[in-house]
């Protein structure tokens, strides 16, 4: 139908005034700066494989892309996530990880301290990806280095309070961190949704449409912004704006 017809080349102008302006809208925010990106299970590959090229195009470089495997996720395997947190809590020593925090929310500051924390030596980070690896509850690339902010891009729906936990656990760890979804996780009941009426996370920034160019300029905007200000809300369905103010 023509009403049909007018909202997709709406969407496809937006996409096209991305990919055309993206350079100019960074002007080289991440230029010298390193991202974190780390992929919640089901997370799109082209998706994530698409911001990677846009922190690029913002002069930046990925340090690394962190897969968080479904055992981390799933529900039936709070025990293990638990005692595997409490235990390399233990190793870190005192201060590293807050010492009274639920299971999720350990589990978060420790993968933000491998990926992104400069509170550990070096060495200590890489222990740390090595046991959450062998635990199966992450994989990490090979010569992987820390960046102070980290995207996490959105999959399959997660449990709620894990979510939140590994959110707010990142968030404490990280200079800046920004959270991406597609569209469809925007909604009320959606993953992207729920963490917007979270005040526990309310220090990540949230992007939706991440499925699209413009969704993907506008999660590397909030990136940029990140490295001085923390949260926010934006895509079409963000509650601070479509795209972040410079």
């Amino acid at each position: 139908t023509k009403p049909d017809q007018a909202l997709q080349q709406r969407a496809a102008y937006g996409d096209d005034f991305a990919d055309a302006s993206a350079a100019a809208l960074y002007a080289g925010g991440l230029k010298d700066r390193t991202v974190s990106i780390v992929t919640m299970p089901g997370a799109d590959g082209d998706t994530v494989s698409a911001l990677g090229a846009q922190v690029e195009e913002a002069g930046g470089a990925v340090a690394g892309t962190y897969d968080v495997q479904r055992t981390l996720t799933d529900v039936s395997e709070k025990s293990l996530v638990d005692t595997l947190g409490s235990q390399l809590a233990t190793q870190l020593g005192s201060g590293a990880v807050g010492g009274d925090v639920s299971t999720y929310v350990r589990i978060g500051q420790l993968l933000g301290l491998a990926v992104a924390g400069s509170d550990l030596p070096g060495s200590d980070a890489a222990s740390v990806r090595e046991s959450l690896a062998g635990a199966e509850l992450l994989t990490s690339p090979h010569g992987a280095v820390r960046a102070p902010v980290v995207l996490l891009v959105l999959g399959r729906h997660t449990d709620p309070t894990i979510l939140s936990g590994v959110v707010s656990g990142l968030a404490a760890k990280a200079t800046g961190l920004v959270v991406v979804g597609t569209s469809g996780s925007a909604t009320t009941s959606g993953d992207l949704g729920v963490l917007r009426g979270d005040p526990a996370v309310e220090q990540a920034a949230t992007v939706d449409g991440v499925e699209t160019p413009l969704g993907q300029v506008t999660a590397v905007l909030a990136l940029i912004r990140s490295l001085t200000v923390q949260g926010g809300s934006f895509g079409a369905a963000g509650s601070d704006g479509a795209v972040p103010s410079p």
